[in-house]
């Protein structure tokens, strides 16, 4: 859920966009390349994903001037069939690899009606709703999985970190509502809301992490002393196993051990896996039929009976729209340490900093 922070100054969502291409093109991206980075960096906090977009460049930056991340890559589908392909990033951008990756999956839904497309030798990408919504535009069904960029989980009962967030996103086209917009992690929280919280100094909720003797942790600057708890127990072990093995090991990318944290590690490819599927809606029913019945389910959903002290039955996406629309109109907050942390990288890269500073 995003955060109220009403105390944090605001900019234009363009302005941030400008600043983070001008960011990237100095490390080195081909400014096309810097742009549309920027641009899904962008729509991630638009969206109230503020763990996954401009809170990131700091760190994209130290990788790509440390060598970490291919700034020129040759991205490509290295194995095809109608309505699969396994696409290599060549460890470049995340957000470029998943773009690439989205358009082969949207074309092959067009031809057969479904397109499935797993990748390589990428890198971290933002939050998986942005992938899961790029078939939307072709009025498809879009699911996004991907390979956690750290393990921060261990297998249910152990203490081993083995297992990392392992996000699945779903994106269902509506008529008139708000498209249905699952983005979930297989953890309590994603692990870049614990950053967040770290770097604004807050507790965590109890609950988001336990030590290794099981106690509660709530101090964010003592992750390493703990672990992310699964959703519903060994269910949520047990789905984020899965998606690792969909998305990691059948891509022929890393998993388990061979996952390298990127929050530690700035140098050595991190070949994150990553799956996207569209999904044609029109091979099993009218698309606006379908639509409009999204709709029906939505408000029937939204008007159901309440329990006692709930104001509103929320649907998934509901609240992200909420926050792009605001966002959009009065800009993107962001905390005096976040804004800090960028007017250091456009010193150190000579560049100029966001407009409004």
């Amino acid at each position: 859920m995003t955060q109220n922070h009403s105390a944090d100054r605001r900019f234009k969502s363009s302005d941030l966009e400008a600043f983070v291409a001008r960011a990237l093109t100095a490390v080195g991206l081909p400014r096309m390349d810097a742009e549309q980075v920027a641009r899904l960096m962008i729509l991630a906090d638009l969206r109230g994903s503020d763990g996954h977009g401009i809170f990131r460049l700091p760190q994209y930056v130290r990788r790509i001037r440390a060598g970490g991340i291919n700034v020129q890559p040759n991205i490509r589908a290295v194995q095809e069939t109608v309505a699969t392909a396994l696409v290599d990033g060549d460890n470049g951008m995340g957000h470029l690899v998943m773009q690439f990756a989205a358009r082969v999956a949207i074309k092959k839904a067009e031809r057969v009606g479904i397109g499935w497309v797993g990748v390589r030798q990428s890198n971290h990408a933002g939050p998986a709703a942005l992938y899961a919504m790029m078939p939307l535009e072709r009025d498809m069904i879009g699911i996004y999985i991907a390979v956690g960029s750290a393990n921060h989980m261990p297998p249910w009962g152990g203490i081993e970190l083995l297992l990392s967030t392992n996000p699945i996103a779903f994106a269902i086209p509506a008529f008139e509502e708000p498209s249905i917009v699952l983005d979930i992690a297989t953890s309590v929280t994603a692990y870049g809301k614990v950053k967040t919280k770290a770097q604004r100094g807050e507790p965590m909720p109890e609950g988001w992490m336990i030590d290794v003797r099981g106690n509660p942790l709530t101090d964010p600057k003592r992750a390493e002393e703990g672990f992310l708890l699964p959703i519903g127990g060994y269910k949520g072990s047990g789905l984020a196993l899965v998606f690792g093995l969909l998305a990691g090991t059948l891509n022929g990318a890393a998993f388990g051990r061979d996952v390298i944290d990127f929050n530690k590690d700035d140098t050595t490819p991190t070949n994150t896996g990553q799956v996207i599927i569209a999904l044609d809606i029109t091979r099993f029913s009218p698309v606006e039929a379908f639509k409009r019945n999204v709709d029906e389910v939505i408000r029937d959903f939204r008007n159901s009976q309440r329990m006692p002290g709930v104001d509103h039955i929320r649907l998934p996406g509901e609240q992200s729209h909420a926050t792009w629309l605001e966002r959009s109109a009065d800009g993107i907050p962001l905390p005096d340490v976040l804004l800090k942390n960028l007017q250091q990288v456009a010193a150190e890269l000579g560049i100029e900093g966001i407009r409004g500073t």
